[in-house]
């Protein structure tokens, strides 16, 4: 399951996408028009533009804007940034592998073979799919 970080980390990154190389987004316009509580999209924005994602300005005019092409942009990114693992299982996860208390045997775990193959092809698809692709996702799903 998706965390709300990176719920709301991905609609930000929807929003400023829709926007890029425009004006920059008031972090008050985000919260609202993306029903995000204001002080946890600020630290979801911060970690953000830390991570290099995001350009800030101060002052009259000021807000986020991306730093990158919403082309450049992938979930899996986003998803280890703000949420942690993408794999289902400890064992199976690249860059937060543990052991499982329960498991015998790794190299014979039916479990751990199956989920190896399920992180694969949600990586495939994460690695895949770029904030400009949901942005024309959207576009496309409003559509009468």
């Amino acid at each position: 399951m998706l965390s709300k970080k990176t719920k709301y980390a991905i609609r930000a990154l929807i929003a400023l996408g829709e926007r890029y190389q425009k004006e920059s987004v008031n972090i008050s316009f985000i919260a609202e028009t993306e029903k995000i509580p204001k002080k946890f999209l600020e630290q979801i924005l911060l970690e953000l533009r830390n991570a290099g994602f995001l350009y800030s300005k101060k002052g009259a005019g000021g807000g986020y804007s991306l730093l990158k092409d919403p082309q450049e942009i992938n979930l899996v990114q986003v998803m280890r940034l703000t949420g942690g693992p993408i794999a289902q299982l400890p064992c199976v996860s690249l860059n937060f592998y543990q052991r499982c208390d329960e498991c015998k045997e790794e190299s014979t775990c039916g479990i751990r073979d199956t989920f190896k193959d399920v992180r694969d092809a949600t990586l495939k698809i994460l690695s895949e799919t770029t904030i400009a692709d949901l942005i024309a996702k959207e576009k496309r799903l409003a559509l009468p």
